[in-house]
């Protein structure tokens, strides 16, 4: 019988989830969906000195922001619960003791300045320090030490931790998923630990015994736990278990040069690299993508394509369309550039498909906290003729903020169309605006574009100084859709308050 792919996501609640877990988590629904499969959530708080308060609520919301929601987790189908490590962590100890008995683990009771005193001594002759088969045999431990003072010993409650025995000089070929036959060599690996003295796993063995008891059937993680694949299989190995399949993510890197993408990076060049804003109670803040105007659906679909591709020319993927096309075996072993750019140029994609309704949700609170009370029906208009230009939500009041607002001051470089004569023409065009009798777009055009052809008069010089008297500078969307927007005395009071501020001059 085929084992039914069960995949998780196992973040530690240390800080906001960056863009990178977001990604592995993406890359592992998206799995378990084309498979018809799992994909549950695992918290791994075992390290408590590293537990920051919110972390874990933040991460659930930013999921669901992002359409990935797990099958299984804390408190929703808990199948092969606790999902939470910090409530299994009764189980991890058994399995400890197994290892031990099985002749694969060992206890420790080296103190750390006795590790620290070996460290130095190895330095001081040239020698790097591992903590393996060359030094098990002559520092304190179970291996060589009697059974009556091993005995003692814990009787006494004295401190220990519990090591993995690696084996000597073996070569380990893993196959990965993603990077094919991974081989190791054991006589370069040190013993790891995996059970700590303050009773707590460390997070090789919790992983191994949960992923083990919550039946995943695939590991997919960063290319960063690569280097800790030949202890979890050898874990598996000394088990008796059934090792899952592993695939190794490549990392997304820095937008200049190589490195892996880092808080740093975003700040620096001002893009956001968690899903949503963070504020830790030791007042730590970090910009999101929901708070930076991003559509989640447009970040799930830049980041699908950070290592992976179908192998054609779209682009623009549902999140149903990345399920139906994905396959690990296209992710790339090479890490992919993040383009803060392109993350903007896909987001844009997705905006301007929006209705202007949908977007107007998103001007209308800003026009509200600014005191500005506008009908809806005229946000939505505007937004309809603003949002070819808009990358992101909060681009919106930015880009019409002169539908709303007159300009109190006018761009000195445009302000060179303001002639000696332009004052008489606009005062023509309020004639003309006056005499508008449907105050729209269309028939404000015909009527001043007819007077100045009339009165043979260069387009420039009306259309310009009048769009200046409109919004402040020479931008924005077609200039009679903006007057007619404004409406007749709007637009009317903007060209007398224009013409009184060049008259100052």
């Amino acid at each position: 019988m085929t084992q039914q792919v069960r995949v998780r996501f196992a973040p530690s609640p240390t800080g906001p989830l960056h863009i990178g877990g977001v990604r592995t988590a993406l890359f592992n629904y998206l799995f378990a969906k084309k498979n018809n499969g799992i994909f549950y959530i695992r918290i791994e708080d075992t390290d408590q000195t590293r537990f920051v308060p919110g972390a874990e609520a933040y991460i659930f919301e930013a999921l669901k922001w992002l359409g990935i929601e797990p099958d299984e987790t804390v408190g929703k189908n808990e199948k092969f619960g606790p999902y939470r490590q910090s409530d299994r962590k009764h189980l991890y100890k058994e399995y400890a003791l197994d290892l031990i008995h099985r002749g694969h683990a060992y206890y420790a009771f080296d103190s750390a300045e006795e590790l620290d005193a070996q460290r130095k001594d190895a330095e001081a002759n040239g020698k790097t320090f591992i903590y393996n088969h060359s030094v098990r045999n002559g520092l304190q431990t179970s291996l060589n030490m009697p059974l009556a003072e091993l005995e003692a010993r814990l009787y006494n409650g004295d401190p220990y931790v519990i090591r993995y025995k690696m084996p000597v000089d073996e070569k380990i070929t893993i196959t990965d998923l993603i990077r094919g036959e991974v081989t190791f060599d054991t006589s370069l690996l040190d013993d790891k630990v995996l059970f700590k003295s303050d009773g707590m796993p460390t997070y090789h063995l919790a992983n191994i015994v949960d992923d083990h008891l919550q039946e995943t059937s695939h590991v997919i993680r960063g290319e960063e736990w690569l280097p800790s694949l030949p202890l979890h299989y050898l874990l598996y190995r000394s088990f008796g278990w059934q090792a899952p399949q592993f695939a190794h993510l490549p990392l997304i890197l820095k937008p200049v040069g190589n490195g892996k993408l880092s808080k740093r990076d975003g700040d620096k060049l001002g893009f956001p690299v968690f899903p949503l804003d963070w504020k830790s109670e030791t007042g730590e803040t970090a910009m999101g993508y929901r708070e930076q105007g991003f559509f989640p659906e447009a970040v799930v679909n830049f980041l699908a394509l950070l290592g992976w591709s179908e192998g054609s020319d779209k682009e623009i993927y549902s999140l149903n369309e990345l399920v139906e096309a994905f396959d690990l075996a296209r992710v790339n072993r090479a890490g992919a550039k993040f383009d803060p750019e392109k993350n903007k140029w896909f987001n844009h994609q997705y905006l301007v498909q929006k209705s202007n309704e949908e977007l107007a949700v998103f001007l209308k609170p800003v026009l509200e906290e600014k005191g500005l009370t506008v009908p809806n029906e005229t946000i939505v208009k505007v937004v309809g003729l603003v949002k070819e230009r808009a990358n992101l939500t909060t681009d919106l009041f930015e880009l019409s903020h002169f539908f709303f607002v007159a300009p109190e001051t006018y761009d000195e470089k445009a302000a060179k169309n303001w002639k000696q004569d332009t004052a008489d023409l606009m005062q023509q065009i309020i004639l003309q605006l006056e005499n508008v009798e449907v105050f729209e777009a269309k028939e404000v055009e015909e009527s001043i574009k007819k007077w100045i052809e009339t009165n043979g008069i260069g387009m420039g010089k009306v259309m310009q100084p009048l769009r200046l008297s409109m919004v402040g500078e020479m931008k924005g969307p077609d200039l009679f859709e903006i007057i007619a927007v404004l409406g007749q005395q709007e637009a009317v009071n903007r060209i007398n308050k224009s013409i009184a501020y060049f008259e100052k001059r």
